[in-house]
């Protein structure tokens, strides 16, 4: 099974700062609000225990990994 680390919303613009993604505190809770439809930008939830917002590492780190390589694809010769 694969071991999975969830993180908090500090935790993750730490983690996106290491990947060279710089954003303030209010872009994170911006990205982790839901919006009128229900939805956030990022896959973050509700841990039930805690009751904070989490999101789990790998996930995150993929979103952008995926982004960047699908950026490149894209690219004209």
């Amino acid at each position: 099974m694969e071991n999975r680390r969830y993180i908090n919303l500090k935790q993750a613009r730490r983690v996106l700062a290491g990947m060279g993604v710089e954003l303030s505190d209010r872009q994170m809770r911006r990205a982790a609000e839901k919006d009128a439809q229900g939805n956030r930008k990022l896959p973050f939830f509700v841990d039930p225990i805690e009751g904070t917002l989490k999101i789990e590492k790998g996930a995150l780190m993929k979103i952008y990994n995926d982004l960047q390589v699908d950026a490149e694809r894209r690219i004209r010769d």
